[in-house]
């Protein structure tokens, strides 16, 4: 049984946020059950490969074996490609799994999703830098597990049934892309990474 890990990762998705709803009830329920596990959910730039940068530069020095990578939508195709590098254990939230392809539409200035005063600029060889980060199923899929949902309006969730054959797939049925009953796969997913809940005292 693998040590629980010490260090976190959480990477949000397209044009989201640190301010996101799952993120937020992640590392909500790390801060009371685990408040010695370092937990880190940056903002990431639309560029993939300085996104890419950022996380290898801020991620420098973490432990293998006791680290840990939690993705949704892109950041799950981001999370897939740190935790294939890093050997760290890894959960993906209805991952992207073609995102050069899909993101191709949303060229030019998009707003974000937590701050529409903000936007991004989503340049066309970013769609090189997605595709410079593929990477095919390996070994590393048993140290993943795959929440996907059947009512995902923005991702098939046959094409990412496929992509993580090999993982440990949990599959949703229903809800949507945002996992919007994501405190209810919580549970199984600290038990996935090897946490616990402390028990109570007294």
């Amino acid at each position: 049984m693998p040590a629980p890990p010490t260090h976190l990762l959480y990477l949000h998705g397209f044009r989201s946020s640190p301010a996101s709803g799952k993120a937020r009830a992640l590392l909500g329920w790390l801060r009371v059950h685990h408040p010695d596990l370092h937990a880190w959910c940056p903002q990431l730039p639309p560029s993939p490969a300085q996104a890419i940068a950022l996380l290898e530069a801020g991620t420098a020095g973490w432990p293998p074996a006791t680290s840990a990578v939690v993705g949704s939508s892109l950041g799950g195709y981001y999370a897939t490609w740190m935790a294939r590098q890093r050997g760290w254990r890894c959960v993906v939230l209805n991952p992207a799994v073609d995102p050069a392809r899909s993101l191709e539409a949303y060229l030019g200035d998009q707003p974000a999703f937590h701050d529409p005063t903000q936007t991004l600029r989503i340049e066309p060889v970013f769609m090189d830098e997605l595709r410079a980060l593929r990477c095919g199923p390996g070994p590393d899929l048993a140290r993943t597990l795959a929440v996907i949902a059947t009512g995902d309006e923005v991702l098939d969730w046959r094409t990412m049934h496929a992509r993580y054959e090999g993982a440990q797939r949990r599959v949703v049925q229903g809800s949507d892309h945002a996992l919007s009953d994501f405190d209810t796969h919580l549970p199984a997913i600290v038990a996935f990474l090897g946490l616990s809940t402390p028990p109570a005292v007294g």
